[in-house]
């Protein structure tokens, strides 16, 4: 996506602010999806994630792509394979914000 943004001449989001606190690449953050959703929003609700990328689409909606921290296949995730990478709206996330466990 990056890619076609950059043809457009719009910005790549590098970050994006959520209670306060800078969300980018490599920031672990708590998962809390919307009510009304899937049984996969049941299962994600309260586990650590590690955000991989942060998206926009053509409607200027901003997702926060994560991976789970405890997936044994999580580096699955970062190569952008299905089943470990999953997609939160800013609101659905809160950010564990030490600096001490952000991963580089």
């Amino acid at each position: 996506m990056d890619f076609f943004r950059e043809l457009e001449g719009k910005p790549t989001l590098r970050s994006v602010t959520v209670g306060g606190v800078e969300v980018e690449k490599g920031s672990r953050v708590l998962l809390w999806p919307n009510s009304g959703g899937d049984i996969m929003d049941i299962v994600l609700a309260g586990k650590v994630a590690v955000v991989e990328s942060i998206e926009q689409d053509y409607e200027e909606r901003v997702y926060i792509a994560v991976t789970l921290e405890d997936d044994p296949g999580r580096d699955l995730g970062g190569d952008g394979i299905l089943g470990h990478r999953f997609f939160f709206s800013p609101e659905e996330i809160e950010p564990l914000d030490l600096e001490d466990f952000r991963e580089p």
